[in-house]
C-alpha cells in the first residue's frame, strides 16, 4: 500500500514538473514574442522615418533648389559644451589660415573666435580680412587702419569708438558661421610706448 502512495507521489511530482517546464517554455516564448515584435516595430519606424526625411528632402530641393526649405542650418558647434580654451599671443598666431590642417581664429577684445568657416575671407594667404586671423586686432576694426592699427591698444581713441566694438562682438557671437573658443593672453601695453599714428 505504502508502496503505491510512493508511486503516485512520484508520478504526480513528475506531471508537476513537466507543466512546470512547459510554463517556462511558454514563458520563454513570449518574452521572444514580445522581443521580435519591439523590434519589428523600431526597425519598420525606422523606416518610416528614413524614407519620410528622404520624400521632404527631396521635396524640398524640387521646390526651392535647397535641402532645407531655404533655411540657414546653424553651426552646430556652437551648441555643443566645450572647454574655453586660453592662448597666449604666440599660440593664437598659429591659427591664422597659412596651415590647411588647422582651424582660423581671430581674437577681439581679447575673446577669440573660430571663423574658419569662412576660410576663404579670413586666411592670411589670400583672404579679403585675413589681416584680421591669428591675432587680436581690435584697434583695426575701430579706425580701418589694417595695416598698422593691428594691436588690441585701444589708447587714444574715444569711449564711443570703442563701444562701436559692440557691433562686431554680436556679429561674431551670435554668428550662424562662427563660433566662441576661448580667450587670449594680452600682454601690457606700455604707457610710453607711442599710440599708432592714424592711416
Amino acid at each position: 500500500m505504502n508502496q503505491k502512495l510512493k508511486n503516485r507521489s512520484k508520478l504526480s511530482n513528475d506531471s508537476y514538473d513537466i507543466d512546470e517546464n512547459k510554463s517556462l517554455n511558454d514563458i520563454k516564448f513570449e518574452k521572444n514574442k514580445i522581443k521580435n515584435n519591439s523590434t519589428n516595430f523600431c526597425l519598420k519606424l525606422i523606416k518610416f522615418l528614413t524614407v519620410f526625411i528622404l520624400i521632404t528632402i527631396g521635396f524640398s530641393y524640387v521646390t526651392t533648389e535647397t535641402f532645407t526649405f531655404g533655411h540657414k542650418i546653424p553651426n552646430w558647434r556652437k551648441y555643443i559644451p566645450r572647454k574655453e580654451r586660453v592662448f597666449t599671443v604666440e599660440e593664437l598666431s598659429k591659427y591664422d589660415g597659412t596651415n590647411p590642417d588647422l582651424p582660423i581664429y581671430l581674437a577681439i577684445l581679447g575673446k577669440v573666435y573660430d571663423v574658419t568657416a569662412g576660410r576663404q575671407y579670413y586666411n592670411a594667404i589670400d583672404g579679403s580680412y585675413g589681416f584680421f586671423s591669428g591675432k587680436d586686432a581690435t584697434r583695426s576694426y575701430i579706425t580701418g587702419c589694417f595695416k598698422t592699427h593691428l594691436t588690441h591698444d585701444l589708447r587714444g581713441l574715444t569711449p564711443g569708438e570703442i563701444k562701436n566694438l559692440n557691433q562686431w562682438v554680436d556679429m561674431y557671437s551670435k554668428s550662424d558661421k562662427y563660433f566662441y573658443v576661448g580667450t587670449v593672453i594680452l600682454p601690457e601695453i606700455d604707457p610710453n610706448s607711442p599710440i599708432p599714428a592714424p592711416c
